[in-house]
C-alpha cells in the first residue's frame, strides 16, 4: 500500500474512533439526564431474587425498542450485553460501558456464536448477561433463540422483563424505539425465571423458546395497556 494511502486510512480510523466516542458520550449524557427524572414503578422484583438465591446468574431478555429506559434502570450491575458487530454497534458499546455494562460483540446474523461463547464465560465468572431479543434488525417482537442456547450451556436462568412508559416519543424505526419524556412514570414488569435443563431435547428447547416469546408478549401487552 502506498504511504499516502496508509496515512489516509489511519486518519479515517482515528476519525471513526472519535465519532464513536463522541456519540457514545452524548448518548450517555442524554440517557443519564432523562433517566434521573423518571418515576419508576416495578412489579415482580422477587423473581430476580429467586434466581440469585438459587446460586445461578440471570440472562436479561427484553425488546430492542426499550433499550433507552433499560440502560438506565439496570445500570452499574456489570451486566454483559450482546451488541452488534456493525458500525452502529460501536457507539452503543461506548455508551453502555459508561453505565457499567460489558459488551460482547456479535448478533444473530454476525459473530453470534463467538459472542455467546464470550457471554458463557462471563456467566461462569459470576456476571449476568443481556439480550435485546429481537435485535439487531428485527423482525420486531420476534424473539430469537440466543437466551435459550446460553441458558442450556450455562445453567443460568432466562429473566424476561419489559418497561412501559406513560409519556414518551416513539420513533418511526423498525423497533418503534421509545425515548421517555422527562419526569414520566415508567412501569418495569419482571417475569418468573425460565430454566433450561442441561439435557433438554430439541423439542423441549423449542417449547422453552415459545414460552419465552409468550412471556415477552404478555409483559408488553400488560405493561403498554397500563397507560
Amino acid at each position: 500500500m502506498p504511504r499516502g494511502n496508509g496515512e489516509a486510512t489511519r486518519r479515517n480510523l482515528n476519525l471513526d474512533r472519535f465519532k464513536f466516542w463522541l456519540i457514545g458520550c452524548i448518548g450517555y449524557c442524554f440517557i443519564k439526564t432523562i433517566g434521573r427524572t423518571i418515576r419508576w414503578e416495578s412489579e415482580g422484583d422477587s423473581h430476580l431474587d429467586d434466581i440469585y438465591r438459587s446460586g445461578r446468574r440471570a440472562i436479561f431478555t427484553f425488546w430492542h425498542g426499550r433499550i433507552f429506559p433499560a440502560t438506565y434502570y439496570w445500570r452499574d450491575r456489570g451486566i454483559v450485553v450482546m451488541t452488534s458487530m456493525n458500525r452502529d454497534g460501536e457507539p452503543i458499546a461506548q455508551c453502555i460501558q459508561r453505565f457499567g455494562y460489558g459488551a460482547a460483540r456479535g448478533s444473530s446474523s454476525r459473530g453470534g456464536f463467538r459472542a455467546l461463547a464470550e457471554m458463557a464465560g462471563e456467566i461462569r465468572k459470576g456476571r449476568d448477561t443481556a439480550f435485546t431479543i429481537d435485535g439487531p434488525r428485527g423482525p420486531r417482537y420476534v424473539a430469537k433463540q440466543g437466551p435459550v442456547l446460553l441458558a442450556l450451556k450455562t445453567g443460568a436462568a432466562i429473566f424476561c422483563f419489559h418497561i412501559s412508559m406513560k409519556h414518551k416519543i416513539q420513533l418511526n424505526s423498525w423497533d418503534q424505539f421509545q425515548v421517555p419524556l422527562p419526569f414520566t412514570k415508567a412501569l418495569v414488569l419482571k417475569a418468573p425465571p425460565i430454566w433450561v435443563p442441561s439435557d433438554a431435547s430439541e423439542a423441549h428447547l423449542r417449547a422453552l423458546h415459545e414460552q419465552m416469546q409468550a412471556t415477552l408478549d404478555d409483559l408488553r401487552q400488560r405493561g403498554d395497556s397500563r397507560w
